[in-house]
């Protein structure tokens, strides 16, 4: 799925952009995701960064489930009392 960048760019790095995509007969899409995968590739980080250790750690909790619920039913049961007294 594509989702939306908005940066603020020096106006010459947009006009190459723009060159390079007209050159290249491509969209300027292409060639920022092209600039950016080579990138990344060049530097090493790449191979270095462990999406899923950024990104899935959800299930690394240091409570359990029953202990998550628990914790989270009490304080909207406060809640709750609160807005009724």
């Amino acid at each position: 799925m594509d989702k939306i960048l908005s940066s603020r760019v020096d106006e010459a790095v947009i006009q190459q952009v723009g060159i390079l995509a007209r050159e290249l007969n491509t969209s300027k899409k292409a060639v920022i995701e092209s600039a950016i995968r080579l990138y990344s590739e060049q530097t090493g980080l790449g191979e270095k960064i462990d999406v899923f250790e950024n990104t899935c750690g959800a299930w690394k909790r240091s409570e359990t489930p029953e202990e998550s619920i628990s914790r989270t039913r009490l304080v909207f049961n406060k809640s709750i009392e609160r807005h009724h007294k």
